[in-house]
């Protein structure tokens, strides 16, 4: 039997939760604990993570395939002399984030303890590019894996796994 409130295993003559203090009313599930947030969405975001890094770096390839060949011709004909190497330099850029990103996804659906910290730093770093699904994958990523306790749920769904 396990509390309805914190997940925490109970005796069948239990009448309060030792951990929360719940009083334990009536019949008492015998399901297992429910999954915590970090669990329940750890693969979600680790294959959201993936994805977003494969167009990441295929636009990234195709900056710097144009940054190479279309802007070089372009500045012949009076495309100002600077958007070439910009436009390589934001190539470079999304390529080093999709790295990142294949990274960081690989790491969180196999657990590594390293992951969580990375995903939230790519996060931080989604929130103002690829805007609106990175935007939208850095919230997802920092209300999943940045709350105090979704350390502890990590480490513990880490060792679980180990």
């Amino acid at each position: 039997m396990f509390c309805d409130q914190c997940g925490t295993q109970l005796n069948a003559d239990q009448h309060f939760c030792n951990r929360c203090g719940k009083e334990v009313v009536g019949a008492v599930s015998f399901a297992g604990p429910r999954p915590g947030r970090v669990q329940a969405h750890i693969r979600m975001l680790g294959i959201l993570w993936l994805a977003l890094s494969a167009f990441d770096s295929v636009g990234g390839v195709v900056a710097v395939i144009l940054a190479n060949t279309l802007f070089v011709q372009l500045t012949a004909q009076g495309v100002p002399p600077f958007v070439g190497p910009l436009v390589h330099a934001v190539g470079i850029f999304l390529i080093a984030k999709g790295a990142g990103g294949f990274i960081a996804g690989w790491g969180l659906l196999n657990r590594q303890p390293w992951a969580r910290m990375l995903a939230i730093v790519l996060g931080v770093v989604s929130l103002f590019f690829n805007i609106p699904f990175g935007t939208a994958l850095g919230v997802y990523t920092l209300w999943v894996l940045l709350p105090a306790d979704s350390e502890q749920e990590y480490e513990k769904y880490q060792s679980a796994a180990a």
